[in-house]
């Protein structure tokens, strides 16, 4: 009987390619604005409101931001939407705690991207990424069909070919990432390509600076190579093993990105 998951259309891929839809969705559509949704986002995750900790009255919140009430409730209303605060009656707006946060969220991700150290934010990433990642090469290795297959493979292609060009090689490195986990034809899993997207570019910018030496760098592109091919053999196991030594020694190079800047 064959894999109903065989059949399957991903609804991603009108309209564009499957990395081009990821873009977009993981656009964090002007995380880096002055206005008052991003100002008092980037604040909330900065700790200039700390959790638990209840906001200034409506009047005092106005005249520091230079908004309307509608603008300022318009943004209440989404940092909400988003976990970040909560109004009680007769009590105020509180701050809640960070485990409400919705850290999927575009725009929560951003203003951690501006705010926080990016050690902070590449160890926790790839401790996700250990989690994710590895059976979704396995997967893949089992269901991908001829074309996603063929952007696995391209994308791996455009990382050989951009090697010396920073920007270049790191957007066909989220490809081969984004690609990998869209083949497993998995909607949750396919949904976690919006946090790759929004948050690895700084991350992979680190990464690829500490394997910088050519003969790491050269052994990096290998490792990709090597995921491909399990994949290409339909290997699940290997593909596994294989992903979780790359972002194993991916880590390895953030900390030796980190180590020389500091």
């Amino acid at each position: 009987m064959s894999d109903s998951r065989e059949k399957r259309t991903d609804p991603r891929v009108t309209g564009g390619s499957v990395s081009e839809r990821a873009y977009l969705l993981a656009d964090p559509g002007g995380a880096s604005g002055a206005g008052v949704l991003n100002r008092l986002g980037r604040e909330i995750v900065s700790g200039g409101f700390a959790p638990e900790t209840r906001l200034p009255d409506e009047a005092a919140m106005l005249k520091r931001y230079s908004v309307s009430r509608t603008a300022l409730r318009e943004a209440y209303s989404k940092l909400a939407a988003k976990g970040m605060i909560v109004a009680r009656p007769r009590v105020g707006t509180h701050v809640r705690p960070q485990a409400f946060w919705n850290m999927l969220d575009p725009e929560v991700l951003g203003w951690h991207l501006q705010t926080k150290p990016p050690g902070e934010i590449a160890m926790d990433l790839y401790a996700l990424r250990r989690m994710v990642e590895p059976p979704a090469a396995a997967l893949a290795a089992e269901i991908a069909d001829e074309g996603q297959l063929h952007r696995i493979e391209k994308a791996y292609e455009d990382m050989a070919a951009k090697a010396n060009n920073e920007t270049e090689l790191i957007e066909a490195d989220l490809r081969f990432h984004l690609e990998i986990l869209f083949a497993t034809r998995n909607h949750f899993i396919g949904a976690f390509s919006a946090l790759i997207h929004a948050a690895m570019v700084s991350t992979f910018r680190l990464s690829w600076r500490g394997a910088a030496v050519a003969v790491i760098k050269e052994a990096r592109l290998q490792q990709h190579g090597d995921v491909l091919e399990a994949i290409r053999q339909r290997n699940s196991d290997l593909a596994r093993r294989r992903m979780e030594t790359l972002l194993d020694d991916s880590i390895s190079d953030v900390n030796e990105a980190l180590g020389i800047q500091n």
